[in-house]
This record gives structure tokens, C-alpha cells and sequence, in this order.
């Protein structure tokens, strides 16, 4: 199977290739400046038709239609979709590159059935957002955001009143989704004496611990829930309010996975009516709207979708994001391919 697919990748570059005389054009489908991701040393190998991101796509294409059948590939993240709509603009695309983990911003089924090709960033985030989803657990339960206001806030009165925290050490956590991201989450909390089970697709033979085949199950016999976990329509609101009431009123919810993974309407109404613990999120639902009434809560840490944004994270997408680009254009197997 493998086989066959490099041997179409080699096929359809090389007709790309054989068809221009000039280097292959990728266009840029993000917000202003994502250009970053091939950044700092932008490749000989292709020409960028738009390094600024701007204008959109569908005004790029009206303003300059001739360009329409010279896209062979483009650069995406989230919040710019891919779909049929997208696809049917650019009649020569083979080539789809995200640059994130998550691709439900790419309609995979509609490229399978173009024959266009999709990578995304493998495994480049993940150390990243392990760190970032256990930071926001241990900031969550031991109120250290909290803190640091309460102390910006009231030192001047001379007032220690501070409500306590909750002991992360030998707490029971639930990981929703152990692929990559989750199985990097698990091995940082059994150095805090964490009890780890999961839930996924499928139970995984190669991975010891306990297995729940269902959210709500695992919800019951845990204190945190971390959500790693892709988005579709099976995980879209995974968390639900039967989950949230089942993981109790000390329990904490994390989510470095995607916004809708969790009703985020229920996710309020437990916040503040105390029937959960806490939450520590970098996503949500309906980004870049973020509900107001979470900015008030002493029991949620927010975070802008920040887990990736490192300087060695932007160096390894750029590296991913090139060397998946340069293969697919010199018949060479992609790098990180999803399809």
C-alpha cells in the first residue's frame, strides 16, 4: 500500500515538475505572517505566491485567476479551512501541508477522493503541549495564577486568607486520546506518582495502563481528565454534562486537544455552580471567541491556543513543513503524511 502511494506522489510531482519551467508555487493559506513557518531560511526550492498571507484566497484567486491552475501545493493551519469549496478553487493542488497536529480543518475525505495529498506536523508539538497540558494541571490545582493576582492584589492589607490547593501527587488521571501527545502526558505525571488510565479509539496492547472504553467511565474513576484527543464527529463533545457530573465536584478537566471536544455551555454552568473543580484550557469551542464569563473564575487558567508557541517548536515546524514540501516536489516519500 505504502508502495503504491509513494509511487503516485513520484508520478504526480513529476508531471508538476515536467509541466513547469519555473519552481512549483505554494500559496499560503493562514493569517498574516504565517509565512513564519518557513522561516528563517525561506527554500530555494519553491516560489511562495503570497509571503504575506495576504490577500485571502478567494480574493487571491479572484484578482489573479490565472494563478488557479498553478497551485500544486499549499501551506494551512487552523481556523483556514480546506474544503470542498477551497479544493475546487485550485483544480492543480496536490499537495495539502498543515502545519499543526490537528487536521479537522482538512476535509480528508473530499482530498482522498482528489488524489490530493495531506501531512500534517507528526510529532513536533508534541513535547510542547505535554508541557503545556501538565503545567496547566498543576497551575489549576495548586491555584498558582490565582495566587499571583491575590498577591498583586492585597498584599497592601497585609491579608493571607488564600483558599487551599489540591495535591497533585498520587491523583488519578484520566487521558482522553493516548497517541502521541497523550502517552508524552502520561510519562511526565508518573514522576508525580499520578495513577494513569485512558480512553482511545481502541485499547492499545503496548501500553500498560488501565483502559476504560468509554469517556464517561473513565470520568468516574479518575480526578482530571486530559483531553488529547483529535476532533470529529465522534469526539465532538466528548465531554459532555453526564461526563462532567460523573468527575465530581474536586475534579479538574484540562484540554490541549480542541475546543469542541467539551460542551462548552455545560462546561460553564459547572464551573459556577461548583459541580466541578476546576479547568485549565488552551482551546476553545468557537475560537477565537472565548466565552467572557470564564475571564471571572478563580477555578479556570486560560491559555490563547498556546501550547506549540515555542522557539524550538517554530523551528521544528519549519523544518517539517520544508522537508515534507521538498520531498513531495523530488518524488521522495512525504515526511509526515496523513494520506
Amino acid at each position: 500500500m505504502a508502495a503504491n502511494q509513494n509511487v503516485k506522489t513520484s508520478t504526480t510531482s513529476s508531471s508538476i515538475q515536467q509541466s513547469q519551467n519555473i519552481l512549483p508555487n505554494i500559496f499560503i493559506h493562514g493569517p498574516p505572517k504565517f509565512s513564519i513557518f518557513l522561516q528563517p531560511n525561506p527554500s530555494h526550492n519553491f516560489h511562495i505566491l503570497n509571503p504575506s498571507c495576504l490577500p485571502p484566497l478567494h480574493q487571491f484567486i479572484a484578482t489573479n485567476p490565472h494563478h488557479a491552475s498553478s497551485i500544486h501545493a499549499i501551506l494551512c493551519t487552523t481556523l483556514f479551512p480546506v474544503n470542498a469549496e477551497v479544493l475546487d478553487l485550485l483544480p492543480s493542488l496536490r499537495l495539502v501541508c498543515a502545519s499543526t497536529a490537528g487536521i479537522n480543518h482538512i476535509d480528508l475525505a473530499e482530498c482522498k477522493r482528489r488524489g490530493i495529498h495531506v501531512t500534517d506536523a507528526g510529532n513536533t508539538f508534541s513535547e510542547d503541549v505535554a508541557d503545556m497540558a501538565v503545567g496547566l494541571l498543576i497551575d489549576v490545582s495548586r491555584k498558582i495564577s490565582v495566587a499571583d493576582s491575590f498577591l498583586r492584589r492585597k498584599l497592601q492589607h497585609a491579608s493571607w486568607d488564600f483558599p487551599l490547593g489540591s495535591k497533585l501527587t498520587g491523583k488519578k488521571i484520566g487521558v482522553v486520546g493516548m497517541g502521541r501527545i497523550g502517552s508524552e502526558v502520561a510519562t511526565r505525571l508518573e514522576a508525580f506518582s499520578c495513577k494513569i488510565s485512558y480512553n482511545s479509539r481502541n485499547k492499545k496492547s503496548s501500553i500498560s495502563y488501565p483502559f476504560y472504553s468509554s469517556v464517561l467511565e473513565l470520568a468516574t474513576n479518575t480526578n482530571v481528565l486530559i483531553l488529547c484527543c483529535a476532533l470529529n464527529d465522534e469526539t465532538r463533545h466528548i465531554v459532555n454534562k453526564q461526563v462532567m457530573l460523573a468527575l465530581g465536584k474536586g475534579g479538574i478537566i484540562v484540554n490541549v486537544g480542541r475546543g469542541g471536544l467539551i460542551d462548552e455551555k455545560e462546561l460553564l454552568r459547572c464551573l459556577i455552580e461548583g459541580e466541578i473543580g476546576g479547568a485549565g484550557l488552551d482551546v476553545f469551542e468557537n475560537e477565537p471567541h472565548v466565552p467572557k464569563e470564564l475571564f471571572s473564575l478563580d477555578n479556570v487558567v486560560l491559555s490563547p491556543h498556546a501550547a506549540v508557541l515555542t522557539s524550538e517548536s517554530f523551528n521544528g515546524i519549519s523544518k517539517v513543513v520544508e522537508e515534507n514540501l521538498k520531498a513531495f516536489f523530488s518524488n521522495k516519500p512525504l515526511i509526515t503524511p496523513v494520506i
